[in-house]
């Protein structure tokens, strides 16, 4: 694997763990797309550093498990401030 490829896998990770970021914010925050967001960090990192890799895994499932609040939330506030 190229050398920028494993560097980059390891500081979104690093990203997700400090921030408690979403692979979207991740994929802002970085100029990527979120596709190559989660192959860096669930399937690249695996093989660089396995640890982080976990511990990304652990935020990123716990976003998951939230996303359907965020989504309703997000619907919520979008009606509430839409001009009658």
């Amino acid at each position: 694997m190229k050398g920028y490829i494993e560097e980059r896998a390891i500081e979104l990770a690093n990203y997700i763990i400090e921030n408690k970021a979403t692979v979207r914010q991740a994929a802002k925050q970085f100029g990527i797309s979120k596709s190559t967001v989660h192959k860096d960090v669930t399937e690249r990192l695996c093989h660089i550093n396995p640890s982080l890799a976990a511990e990304a895994r652990k935020i990123l499932d716990v976003n998951k498990s939230e996303r359907h609040i965020r989504g309703g939330l997000a619907t919520k506030e979008k009606y509430l401030n839409k001009i009658v």
